[in-house]
């Protein structure tokens, strides 16, 4: 694949789109092969500063591999990266938001639901999306107007209609301990309402699992843009919806969002208002 000519574009054409997917899918599939090399050889597992979030060898070597790939085809692109933080500004045209491992506690503990996330932002708004769990070998791809795939077969939302019969999965944030909005209410609550509420420990993964249909609808707070930026993507062009809590636009900095098939968004979003936070729980 040949590099990208330098010169700015306004408007990505759906050719641009899809080298950019291109270009995407290669470099998740060059940090998937690091993920499989280092799967239950870890050697140096860190926390990060918050309480349970860690990093290991994985995560850095994988994210070597993926801004290897993106900066050889697209040099004058600015990059988010979680490990390596900040390549050129926030509000670039393009911005890839990338992270290497999502889901680096359950990789650590050889819980094969981890992947490589890598979206990209244009002006701001989600556009190309690639999520890839080299464990389980899914690959997850989308970009605006182009369609979701899942292993290159076409992929779509559930009909899910009735919260019933739903079945969702959720997060909680690494601060959970230290405040009350740590979406303990928000779970058990959509818990007693539907077949059942799943946590997956991936972001991207749980966004991935929406856009294929076999969740019905996701909700988190305190993610940051690379959690996001790529299954968001996945999501829309798979035909299910993305908003904030009260169902206003999603801001991918805002750290929350809910999403879901589409016939499930308003249901999610009513019940959500209607939560409480539960005391905070201190250990003795």
């Amino acid at each position: 694949m040949s590099t990208m000519s330098p010169k700015p574009i306004s408007e990505p054409t759906s050719e641009d789109l899809q080298r950019f997917l291109d270009v995407a899918t290669e470099a998740a599939l060059a940090g998937g092969a690091v993920l499989q090399k280092y799967w239950g050889n870890l050697s140096s597992i860190q926390e990060k500063g918050r309480s349970g979030d860690l990093v290991t060898e994985a995560d850095r070597g994988a994210e070597v591999e993926v801004l290897a790939v993106l900066k050889r085809h697209f040099p004058d692109h600015a990059i988010l990266a979680e490990e390596s933080g900040q390549l050129g500004q926030l509000d670039s045209l393009l911005l890839w938001a990338v992270d290497p491992l999502d889901g680096t506690t359950n990789y650590a503990h050889q819980y094969p639901l981890c992947a490589v996330s890598i979206g990209l932002l244009v002006t701001g708004l989600p556009t190309v999306g690639v999520v890839y769990n080299p464990i389980l070998g899914d690959l997850y791809r989308a970009a605006k107007g182009l369609g979701a795939t899942h292993n290159r077969r076409p992929m779509q939302v559930s009909t899910t209609a009735k919260l019933a019969d739903s079945l969702l999965v959720t997060g909680f944030a690494y601060d959970r301990r230290e405040t009350i909005d740590n979406n303990y209410a928000e779970f058990c609550h959509l818990t007693h309402l539907t077949q059942g509420v799943r946590r997956g420990g991936s972001a991207s993964i749980d966004l991935a699992h929406v856009a294929a249909g076999c969740l019905d609808g996701y909700w988190e707070r305190g993610l940051s843009p690379w959690d996001l930026a790529a299954g968001v993507v996945l999501v829309e062009e798979a035909g299910g919806q993305i908003s904030a809590y009260d169902g206003s636009p999603f801001d991918i900095y805002s750290g929350r969002l809910v999403a879901t098939n589409g016939a499930l968004h308003q249901p999610i979003i009513r019940e959500l208002g209607q939560v409480r936070p539960l005391p905070q729980f201190k250990p003795g």
